[in-house]
């Protein structure tokens, strides 16, 4: 690809705090830079990949990092998704990660840290949405506020109080009735009723029939798709990538990852790395609620549940 220019260079349209832009081609870089004039934000500086993770590492706090990847950057891709990650556990700055579908694998593996944002195929709303979500920590989120729309703001809020309403239905489901608190050790899974793999298929099957006579985005419910593949995946003792829950939450993937971050941290879902390939981590259910979902099919019984 051609060089991308990485000196500083001043830009007149905002006194804000600086937005460090890391892009995979010139074209990834002319949209990053958009997103961010559109924000408002004073962009401090552009740089490729092979030079970003060194750039980065010496940057001073109060910055937001945007990287934007439309192709897959090997090596130097993963050190600077490293480096973001890092920095961002450590509160150094704020950061998005905007891809491709295609990217969804190898990105998921590297940004271990929930707070980056991680934004796919997605449209100007979307991105707007993100940058003020992972930059309102350092002043930048107020100013982005009338770009990211009121309706990105309330589905945010939806997500976290649904995730959390599920964990919550979950929990007791996993004590059973009569149950008390929710177990701090996990129950093994043979202490779960049994469920057959082709009931799971049925239902998951009947929901997507629904789409055939009814306009798909009426019954979106990204945590109950991602809830029977993994169970499914589960009892067929299949292993589940990142960008193939994406796939089943029937979402799109920006929505999806959001949902799939609140779930790891509620503790629902457990990532483990994949031992054969660094560049791709897979999802599972918590011990807790694989538990309770064979305990909701065994009490629910033979009626299609969808």
């Amino acid at each position: 690809m051609d060089a991308i220019h990485t000196e500083p260079f001043d830009v007149s349209y905002s006194d804000g705090p600086p937005i460090l832009i890391g892009a995979s081609s010139d074209a990834a870089m002319e949209r990053a830079m958009c997103t961010a004039q559109a924000a408002g934000c004073r962009i401090a500086e552009r740089m490729e990949l092979g030079s970003a993770r060194e750039r980065i590492e010496r940057q001073i706090a109060a910055v937001a990092i945007w990287l934007e990847l439309d192709c897959d950057g090997g090596a130097p891709m993963d050190e600077t998704l490293d480096c973001v990650s890092r920095g961002v556990a450590e509160g150094r700055f704020a950061a998005v990660v905007s891809s491709t579908r295609e990217l969804i694998d190898p990105i998921a593996a590297r940004i271990t840290e929930v707070a980056v944002e991680l934004v796919i195929d997605a449209n100007e709303a979307d991105r707007a949405a993100a940058l003020a979500v992972a930059t309102a920590c350092v002043g930048i989120g107020e100013r982005l506020s009338d770009i990211a729309s009121d309706q990105n703001a309330e589905r945010l809020r939806q997500l976290s109080e649904e995730v959390s309403r599920i964990a919550t239905t979950l929990a007791r489901l996993s004590a059973g009735p009569g149950g008390g608190a929710r177990r701090t050790e996990p129950l093994p899974k043979l202490d779960a009723p049994e469920v057959s793999g082709e009931t799971v298929q049925a239902v998951i099957r009947a929901r997507r029939l629904r789409t055939r006579y009814f306009p798909e985005h009426l019954f979106a419910d990204p945590a109950w798709d991602m809830l029977l593949d993994l169970l499914q995946a589960e009892i067929a003792q299949l292993r589940v990538p990142v960008s193939s829950l994406c796939i089943a939450a029937a979402v799109p993937a920006t929505t999806a990852l959001r949902w799939l971050k609140s779930m790891v941290q509620e503790g629902l879902f457990v990532r483990r790395a994949d031992p054969h390939d660094g560049r791709r981590v897979f999802v599972e259910l918590a011990p807790e609620t694989s538990r309770a979902l064979r305990s909701y099919f065994a009490e629910v019984g033979s009626p299609a549940v969808v």
